[in-house]
Parts: structure tokens; sequence; C-alpha cells
């Protein structure tokens, strides 16, 4: 009974192996396969790379970046990553969480500051000019006005803007050389109108004269 158990054993142990290295060589066959075509890939992308680094040489280009590195078999191995660079630790994680918190709070605040200059700058470009308020205010007047009147009529209603009475003067001069305006002098005093009211302008003359011819 032993010899008998023996021999079975050993044919199937013997099955086993014959089995296994049929397996082990139709592996290898797929594999060298494999790596046949691989190797034929990988010279024709070497070919193509050499015609394309003469092609750029001849077109005087930027000079060709490096080749890949190849292993043994010619079959290009990368780089080897580094467990630190793949796996932070606590102390990296935490200042990689605040600077991305500081990060955020900076872009979430700029948006906020943008909205007062914009209403500023509406607001600039919703308010007259100092030469259209001056034009109105010339226009609405039914006597004349001298440029320290017209400043400080302007200056009260409108004291954001500080007007002053040179800007105001040089205003009135620069309507009277565009003819928006009108210029007389009473005295040593300057007055000035709106176009087509040179029948006004007498007024205060007289009432100067007579002013003075009480006295």
């Amino acid at each position: 009974m032993s010899i008998t158990t023996g021999t079975e054993l050993t044919s199937q142990y013997a099955a086993q192996v014959t089995s296994d290295l049929e397996r082990n060589a139709k592996e290898q066959e797929r594999l060298s396969a494999e790596i046949a075509a691989l190797q034929e890939q990988l010279a024709a992308l070497q070919q193509d790379h050499s015609v394309l680094v003469q092609v750029q040489q001849v077109l005087g280009l930027s000079p060709a970046p490096v080749q890949p590195t190849a292993g043994s078999n010619g079959a290009a191995v990368p780089a080897q990553r580094k467990k630190a660079s793949a796996e932070p630790g606590p102390g990296k994680r935490t200042r990689a969480k605040k600077a991305a918190g500081t990060q955020d709070s900076t872009t979430s605040k700029k948006p906020a500051a943008k909205k007062p200059n914009n209403r500023a700058a509406a607001a600039k470009t919703a308010q007259p000019t100092l030469v259209e308020l001056v034009r109105s205010h010339l226009t609405e007047q039914s006597e004349p006005r001298s440029a320290a009147e017209v400043a400080g009529t302007l200056g009260q209603a409108h004291p954001e803007r500080g007007i002053k009475t040179t800007v105001v003067r040089t205003t009135l001069e620069g309507l009277v050389a565009k003819n928006q305006a009108q210029r007389t002098k009473q005295g040593s005093s300057v007055f000035y109108t709106a176009p087509g009211s040179t029948e006004q302008t007498a007024t205060p003359a007289n009432d100067t004269q007579s002013s003075k011819q009480a006295e």
C-alpha cells in the first residue's frame, strides 16, 4: 500500500510541475513579446526625438530638453518618490492649513475693499464740474456777481468741494474767453454776468453812484 501511495504522489507532483513549467514558459513568451513591442515603440520615439532636435537646431529655436533617463533594458525609469513629500508630517499640515486660512481671509477682504472705491468713483462722476456750477449760478442770478460772491454762494451749497475764490475767478475768466459769460468793471471791482444780461450790469453802478451822492 505504501509503494502505491508513493507512486501516486510522485505522479501528481510531476504533473503539477509540468503544468507550472508550461505556464511559466507561456508567461515568459507573453512578457518577451510585450517587451519587444515596447522596445520598438521606444526606438521609434527616440528616432523621432533626434529628428525633431535637428529641426529645432536648424530653425534656431531654444535648446532641446534633456532626454529621459533609461534603465538597463532601455525603458524609462520614473524617479522614486520620497515618503516625506508624499506624506507631510503634522507640523507641515498645520502650517499649510494656516497658510490656506490666511489666503482665504485676504481674498475675502479684497472685494469688500473695492466697493467703497467704486461708490466714490460713481459719486465723483455724478457731481457737476466747477465750470457747470459757475455757469449755472450766473444764469440764475438777476444781477452781476463778483468772484468772491460766486465762490461764497457755491461754497455754502457745496462745502465738501472746498471751493476757493481764486479758482472761481479763473473759471469765470475762462467762461468770458469762451463767450459763456460777460465781465464788467466798476471802479476797482469786477463783476460777471451770464450772456444776454448786459442791461442789468448798469444797476450796481447806479446804486454805487447814488450811495456815494447820498454820503
